[in-house]
């Protein structure tokens, strides 16, 4: 990756937002990869009373936040993460990085045995130097009824071996697997994750209420007697609303129990604010309901995210991208997002939800997914310097990784 040269100590100021801090006149002090001070501009004249910090002023209207992080993306710049593509997902994550999404997880789509296993092969190599935060792998395990862009052929019912192999094939790092709860052999494989250190993340369901409410449940237990430090609680849903039956009155499916449960503060349920998978009165009204603290926003980013439209593809599937809208070619169903992660944040504060409650949903509530609620999503003394530096529009200004400035 490309960067500018900067010093290990430097100190930038501006408008700090981060979960549960709010400072106008703040000020943030990088050493080496580690944020050594995140405060109040006056504070930190005492802090670095030798002046050993290089301050670097920002102009007024400057905002500081830290790093977004994805919990779900499958590629970008022109890169699928399901590909085994080395040069691809090596594009792919520097554009995710550049564009202001400091952690992610790379995301594969359902595919045969062997194309999972080898492209989970290789994101292994990835997360193993830290340029990803692990793995997430969107089936098999879902319903053909629901099933989205996800190839129905290689859909199957829970298979102890193939989770087996695709935890070794990605060497330890396989952090969330998206299931059907209605499958015959869930509650088997929420014991098998778990006890390997992946969270479950109900997903690409036809299932009622009831399964759904149960099954989350279950999944919690399982997390919650895991006894592992860092280890979320919680289980998650993937893309809530895509991919599952609309509620209805008189067949409230699974999105009840899901909008009940996260209500509750026992799940955390994922949303693709970008402005094409929901609209932006149903995001607002997520936040009023459930809570930022119940909400983590991602992407479902695809090859076409940073580019211009044109036909692309996901996984096995032909996608074809018109304005910004990526479809399958195949039947027009929604294949993924094109949206960054700084444009899902632009576009959940322009729904009227505030920029402090996004922020919390953007980098707070998915690091805690990832067991990283002393590492990453906030502004906070021995944390990762990751951060983003904003103007007064939300308008990306630069982004810093490990501490360093991307180019």
């Amino acid at each position: 990756m490309t960067s500018t040269d900067s010093p290990d100590r430097y100190a930038l100021t501006g408008h700090l937002i981060s979960p549960g801090r709010n400072i106008t006149q703040g000020i943030i002090a990088v050493e080496g990869n580690r944020i050594a001070f995140a405060g109040d501009v006056r504070e930190f004249s005492f802090f670095d009373s030798d002046g050993a910090f290089e301050m670097r002023r920002s102009p007024e209207g400057t905002i500081i936040i830290p790093g977004l992080i994805d919990l779900h993306c499958h590629g970008a710049a022109g890169g699928d993460f399901s590909s085994a593509d080395r040069e691809k997902t090596t594009a792919a994550i520097e554009h995710l990085h550049r564009s202001g999404t400091t952690t992610l997880m790379a995301s594969l789509v359902t595919a045969s045995r062997e194309n999972m296993l080898a492209a989970a092969a290789v994101l292994a190599e990835f997360a193993q130097r830290g340029e990803i935060a692990g793995l997430h792998a969107e089936g098999p395990f879902l319903s053909t009824a629901r099933c989205g862009a996800q190839d129905p052929s290689f859909i199957t019912e829970p298979d102890p071996d193939f989770v087996d192999a695709l935890i070794d094939a990605a060497a330890g790092q396989l952090r969330t697997m998206t299931y059907a709860p209605e499958l015959e052999g869930s509650n088997a494989l929420l014991e098998q994750l778990v006890s390997q250190g992946v969270v479950p993340s109900l997903g690409h369901t036809d299932a009622d209420a009831t399964t759904t409410r149960d099954s989350l449940l279950v999944a919690r237990e399982e997390l919650a007697s895991a006894g592992v430090d860092g280890f979320t609680e919680r289980p998650t849903v993937t893309h809530l609303f895509n991919g599952m039956p609309p509620m209805h009155h008189r067949a409230p499916g699974p999105i009840a129990a899901c909008l009940e449960l996260a209500a509750q503060g026992k799940i955390i349920v994922e949303l693709i604010a970008d402005g094409v998978h929901l609209d932006p009165d149903m995001v607002r009204t997520m936040f009023e309901v459930v809570g930022a603290e119940a909400i983590a926003l991602v992407t479902d980013s695809m090859a076409a995210t940073g580019l211009a439209d044109g036909n692309y593809e996901l996984g096995s599937s032909a996608v074809s991208v018109t304005n910004g809208e990526a479809r399958l070619a195949s039947d027009g169903s929604l294949a993924g997002g094109t949206a960054s992660m700084l444009e899902v944040l632009r576009k959940v504060v322009a729904a009227g939800v505030g920029l402090d409650q996004a922020i919390i949903s953007a980098t707070k509530v998915p690091a805690s997914v990832l067991g990283l609620v002393d590492e990453a999503g906030r502004l906070h003394r021995g944390f990762a310097a990751d951060m983003l530096i904003l103007d007064a529009d939300l308008e990306l200004v630069q982004v810093i990784r490990n501490g360093v400035y991307l180019g």
